[in-house]
């Protein structure tokens, strides 16, 4: 796993948001819980999984109008980094 060279506003939020959810995640449903636009969060995913923070695969046979959609999940490694910098980020702000 590669340390994230470059941490933004909407990273913390995408991390955040992942590290609410007990389980996979899709990419729709981290735009709408954070406030995201898809523009924003699906690059952010790229990035996260790219450098190992998270797995992705495609789920098939789905029961909504989609016929596939992604599902992200950390990888345990991404998700005490991601814990971490959180953490880290959330008391820099209180600072």
């Amino acid at each position: 796993m590669q340390p994230l060279k470059r941490v933004t506003a909407p990273t913390v939020d995408v991390l955040s948001t992942m590290l609410e959810s007990s389980g996979p995640v899709f990419g729709l449903d981290v735009m709408k819980r954070s406030g995201r636009p898809s523009g924003t969060i699906y690059p952010i995913l790229e990035r996260l999984e790219r450098q190992g923070w998270i797995d992705s695969v495609w789920e098939e046979n789905v029961t909504t109008q989609l016929h596939r959609r992604r599902v992200y999940e950390f990888t345990p490694e991404g998700r005490t980094a991601a814990v971490e910098l959180v953490a880290r980020h959330h008391h820099e702000e209180r600072s």
